[in-house]
């Protein structure tokens, strides 16, 4: 289920405030600032920082491109 673009952006990251980008693939948001993932699960995205997840280092870097 494709996360819909108006939401998108609107949606930030709770704990820095920036910018998400939306992972199709692993329907997930991610925030470069951070460097969480937050779940999407049923379509609905969890904005909860304990329930995001580390990014890890190649992660964070392919953000940057």
């Amino acid at each position: 289920m494709a996360l819909d673009s108006k939401l998108l952006e609107l949606l930030v990251c709770p704990v820095s405030k920036a910018q998400l980008t939306y992972k199709k693939e692993l329907d997930e948001l991610w925030c470069r600032a951070s460097g969480l993932a937050y779940p999407i699960r049923d379509g609905i995205p969890v904005m909860l920082e304990e329930e995001a997840r580390q990014l890890t280092a190649s992660e964070r870097e392919s953000l940057k491109s």
